[in-house]
Formats: C-alpha cells, structure tokens, sequence
C-alpha cells in the first residue's frame, strides 16, 4: 500500500456518498431488527500512520451527522456499540489514563442523539486501556466512572503486520504482546471484574489467541472482525491456503465456550479487499459472493449464539455503503432459522453487552434486493 493509498483510504471513510450512488440499493427486511455490535465515531483530524512513526493522516469527519445518515437510511438500528478509536483521548495527564477520555466522548455523542427520530441507542461502549499497565484497576475505575456503566469491554489490540506498507490504521502492536504475563495477568484482571475482553488481530495470529483464551478461561474474549484474514485477491490457490489457515484458527478459538465471534471487517482494505478501487461499489448479493464463505463457517463453528454482527463503520465504508452492508448480512442471516437469524442480527449482542433481555423485534419476513 503506498502513502498515496493509505491517505485516499482514511480520508474516503464515511465520506463516499457521491461512489455508494452509484449501486444503490433498498434496505431489505426493515422491520428486521439490527443492533451494531461495532462502530466508530471522530472528528476530522490527523492520526499516527502505523507505517511511518513521523506520519499522519488526515481522517473525514464521521460524528453524529453521518452516523445518523447511514444508521437512519433504511434498516432497524435500535442500537450500537461504541468501540474505541482514539477520540477524545485526553491530550494531557498520565498516559495510562488518557484514554477515559474517549469515554467521556462517546457519552457526550451519545447525548447529541437525544431528540433525533429513529435514532439507535448507545447501548455499550468498548474502551481502552493498556492491560498490561501495573495500574490498570485504576483506569477501570476511571472507565466505569466516566462510563456510567455503559463500558462492557476493554480492547488492546495485538494486530501486527511486519510489513509496515501493509498497516493502515492499524497493525504496529508489539510482537507477542499476547503472551506477555503481564498482559495476561490484565485480561483475567477483566473477567474477575466483568469486563470483556475485545481481541483485534489478523488470522496468522489466531494461535496466539488461543493460547491466551485457554491461559485465561474466566474472561469472556470477543474477536474482532472475524479474526481479520488478511489475503483477498490473490488467486484461487493462495484463498484456499488463506482460508485454510483461517478456518483452522477459527475452529480451535470456538471451542471455548467463553469465545464470541464478531461477524464483520470483511469490507475494511486491511484485508486486501479490492471494493475501494473499483468503479463502482459491490452490491450485496456480490459481496456476499465474495466473501460469505467466511461468514458461513464462522456461524457453522461458533452457533448463531455466539456470533454478531458488525458494520465496522466507518472503516468498510470505503467499500460499500451503510445500507448495502446490512443487506449483505440479512442476505447471510436468513439462511438461517428465525431465532438464529435475530441471535446474529441483535440478540446475541443484547446479551453479551448485558442490554435489554427481551426477544428480537424482527419476524420472518422475506429478503429480496434492489440493486
């Protein structure tokens, strides 16, 4: 990927409307409804470029407004999950600590939706911390008190991609951050106090997560994107070793019972998708051509109970809009039976991030798409 590359990517970001207008589509199944177990929210600003320690990049705004846009267009979000980004952050202060400032960002975010129709609720937020700091009860503490609650999980990413021109917004984790005992000692530090651990890394690096799930059973592990096979395009011989390698992955993570799948990330670039480069976006029914194999497996080994579904925005949105992605999910989501297909579309969320335990809204109406 070339610095030319990685700034069209974090600048096109929840800001390709003119391209998505190109392969409209209808939301299908609206009534169906959809809690986003994965998005982000920040202001237009310059980010570390993971590839370059002296760089930056400069992000599109993607706040209230465009949340609202996307979220509003067509399907049922009742509600979201705030997952950290680095918003916010305090810019002073020890740097441990520093983070609860996006918690506050995300609470006060959350208080602009007030008053806005059809708007989703903040149901969750994901935040972060360095679980391998001597002092990380006392980031909870903090988290929990900015939080007022609503943080259900702490997410320190391990994703590390050797080569740098690979990274986009992410991939510069140390190596082996996964078995460090420090580390370790953090994320049982989680579950003895009712967090949740988010695992973000790409699938070469599965085994090492599955160490540190049977390292550490009293801590509930939710992985990010789908473990984030990296390797789209590269021929039917290298997709098949991918595949292999990543199912293997998956196969050995679910059978922890204390493991949750997140079913998404499959659009984000990282992966090598090739969506953003195209003349005009995938519809649905070719993305889920493309890359639902993936998905299928994923809910094969881990039962509709233990896997949710992600917009990741607006990172895959450099691939395809808001509403042609939950397409692309109830299309997956309705192979299934009806109280499977709410598990993957809303219930297992609700239930993982402790929301409101009453059944799914959604009911066994049909898919068709509109391209």
């Amino acid at each position: 990927m070339t610095p030319q590359q990685r700034e069209f990517l974090v600048k096109a970001m929840g800001a390709r409307t003119d391209w998505w207008a190109l392969r409209p589509e209808t939301a299908i199944a609206p009534e169906w409804e959809v809690i986003d177990s994965h998005c982000h929210l920040w202001p237009e600003r310059d980010v570390p470029d993971p590839s370059n320690p002296a760089g930056v990049l400069r992000t599109s705004r993607y706040l209230t407004e465009e949340f609202l846009r996307d979220t509003r267009a067509g399907h049922k979000v009742a509600a979201f999950v705030y997952v950290e980004c680095g918003s916010g952050q305090f810019t002073d202060g020890p740097q441990h600590l520093r983070p609860v400032g996006e918690t506050g960002f995300a609470l006060e975010l959350a208080r602009t939706l007030d008053g806005a129709a059809g708007k989703p609720l903040l149901a969750a937020i994901v935040a972060h911390a360095d679980l391998a700091h001597p002092a990380l009860d006392l980031v909870l503490d903090a988290h929990d008190a900015k939080g007022k609650g609503l943080v259900r999980a702490i997410r320190h990413s391990a994703a590390r991609l050797d080569d740098p021109d690979a990274r986009l917004l992410a991939g510069a984790a140390r190596r082996d951050l996964y078995a460090d005992p420090m580390f370790r000692k953090g994320v049982a530090r989680l579950g003895e106090r009712g967090f949740a651990f988010e695992a973000f890394q790409f699938q070469f690096q599965l085994q090492e997560l599955a160490d540190l799930v049977s390292a550490v059973p009293g801590t509930t592990f939710v992985v990010n994107h789908l473990g984030a096979p990296v390797g789209f395009g590269r021929g039917p011989d290298a997709e098949a070793s991918l595949f292999a390698e990543w199912a293997a992955g998956i196969d050995r993570l679910a059978r922890y019972p204390n493991v949750i799948m997140k079913l998404g990330g499959m659009a984000s670039p990282v992966t090598e998708y090739d969506a953003p480069k195209r003349p005009a976006p995938p519809s649905s029914a070719e993305f889920v051509r493309e890359r639902g194999a993936y998905f299928h497996h994923a809910i094969r080994s881990f039962g509709a109970e233990r896997c949710m579904f992600e917009s990741n925005f607006p990172v895959d949105s450099v691939s395809l809009s808001y509403t042609t992605l939950w397409n692309a999910y109830k299309i997956i989501a309705a192979d299934y039976p009806t109280r499977q297909r709410n598990m993957l579309l809303a219930d297992t969320a609700r239930r993982i991030y402790g929301l409101d335990q009453s059944p799914s809204a959604a009911n066994g109406s049909s898919v068709s798409t509109q391209n």
